[in-house]
């Protein structure tokens, strides 16, 4: 359904996002005691007494400070105003009524929408009491919270309850794909987030850091619902233990558990790094279809005369970024430009392609054929026996998941699933997910889809299936 929506707003470190969370019931906003911790907008669906509803956490407001950076925090929030049903003006009854506090107030008049204030950070009755003069703002509802303890919350909640609209009318259930934008911080991912939307939507700055949050934004691509995750750059964990970035590293990596696909961002001016291949790590662990985005290709195409020159030079740097990250083999790469909106669309199509693949589940007999086909031309010979196999079936899609009963899982390597993984791709379009393989001790009897094939005369041996070697790696790998 359309569900109404409530911003939280208010100038930094008030408890915004703790309010947030409290609110929400989960520690989505990132919350520590420095001011400016939320910089963009935060999205969640919230409900009270059977009303639901869609909760903005935004930046704190600085409304008279010139950092470029801050600007477009309070146009974040500005943006977040204009969507609410509801605002509520989160104020600090600990510090007490400030200057910039009725800046925000004078702000919020010109908004034509329903404020109710919150005075925060009420720990006991004596700054309760202080609590009132936050009546001179202006607006007359006023509400006492302890965000961290609870208290008012409900009561809080009542409130905002009645002056919400009725939800709009229930839509069709939709397919919707989730693409999280990864990478190590600055290498563009906020900027491609909004050439994708043709507007700025999420904060862009030359500095590292900027996003701190995983940020859900609702998105549409020829007729295909999409929502984009923009994430927190991931930096190595020994840089970011103890400090405001392991909160944010932990939010992306969580971002990549419940995206489709990952759009994996490489800054093409700096090529692949160690980062770059740790963060492709966590996709392909996750089990993720992947796609490679060159960004700021523009920078380096620049150096080139002609065209036919540039594109001589991508076979090379893709060779290049490849060599470091042979497990992401399977993920497509598309070279961009977020400033010029060059190859934005090739991304999303490449996106929706690979997600189509990632969700495939093909049919036992086929998939059964598929592998009788690989062993017939390479069987699998390990520790002086030959691993028999007995059954194939595609177990699970989101990844593409094959179950395989053989007499002796034991026997299997991880070069000869290699060698299936790539066969398999041959017979099915699996471009941009990984295969998983799962290994079960058959019963002695051939799957009835191929028992009474012939055995096929080809090539015995392929340059992508190695003799096997022994090896004490257990028998479930990925493909």
């Amino acid at each position: 359904m359309v569900k109404p929506v409530v911003a939280i707003v208010g100038r930094p470190n008030v408890g915004k996002s703790t309010l947030f969370n409290r609110i929400v019931g989960s520690r989505i906003a990132v919350v520590e005691n420095t001011p400016g911790i939320t910089r963009d907008r935060i999205y969640a669906d919230a409900e009270w007494t059977g009303v639901p509803f869609t909760l903005i956490d935004t930046g704190g407001i600085l409304t008279d400070d010139p950092d470029p950076l801050k600007v477009q925090v309070r146009v974040q929030a500005e943006a977040a105003m204009e969507e609410a049903d509801v605002i509520l003006f989160v104020v600090d009854t600990i510090e007490g009524l400030t200057p910039m506090d009725r800046d925000v107030a004078d702000f919020l008049r010109r908004s034509q929408k329903p404020v109710l204030v919150v005075a925060n950070k009420v720990e006991n009755r004596r700054v309760e009491d202080n609590a009132a003069e936050f009546y001179s703002l202006g607006f007359k509802d006023l509400h006492t919270t302890s965000s961290i303890h609870g208290h008012g919350v409900a009561d809080l909640l009542d409130a905002i309850v009645a002056l919400l609209p009725e939800p709009g009318p229930e839509e069709e259930e939709e397919d919707v794909i989730k693409a999280a934008i990864i990478g190590r911080p600055n290498v563009g991912k906020s900027s491609l987030l909004n050439a994708i939307l043709g507007e700025d939507r999420a904060v862009v700055s030359d500095i590292p850091g900027t996003t701190r949050d995983a940020v859900d934004t609702p998105f549409e691509h020829e007729g295909q619902k999409i929502v984009l995750i923009d994430t927190a750059g991931i930096r190595r964990a020994g840089k970011v233990q103890g400090s405001v970035e392991y909160y944010t590293v932990i939010r992306a990596v969580q971002a990549i558990e419940r995206c489709d696909v990952a759009l994996l961002v490489i800054d093409a001016s700096a090529g692949l790094l160690d980062g770059d291949k740790r963060i492709g790590g966590f996709a392909h662990e996750a089990g993720k279809a992947c796609v490679l985005v060159i960004n700021k290709w523009d920078a380096v195409a620049s150096q080139f005369e002609t065209e036919s020159e540039s594109n001589s030079y991508k076979a090379k740097y893709i060779a290049d970024v490849r060599q470091p990250i042979p497990f992401l083999d399977y993920a497509p790469a598309v070279f961009t430009s977020s400033t010029e909106k060059y190859h934005i669309r090739r991304v999303l199509n490449l996106a929706l392609e690979v997600t189509a693949n990632y969700r495939r589940q093909v049919p036992t007999v086929e998939v059964s054929q598929a592998i009788h086909d690989a062993v017939s031309a390479h069987p699998l010979k390990s520790k002086g026996k030959q691993m028999r196999f007995y059954h194939a079936t595609m177990s699970r899609a989101a990844p593409p998941t094959v179950t395989l009963y053989v007499d002796d899982p034991g026997l299997m390597h991880f070069s000869y699933e290699r060698y299936l993984a790539n066969r398999l791709r041959e017979a099915f379009d699996f471009r941009g997910t990984p295969l998983r393989f799962q290994l079960r001790k058959g019963r002695g009897m051939r799957d009835p889809a191929y028992r009474d094939a012939p055995q096929k005369s080809g090539p015995s041996r392929r340059k992508d299936a190695p003799d096997a070697e022994e090896s004490d790696r257990p028998s479930e790998n990925n493909g």
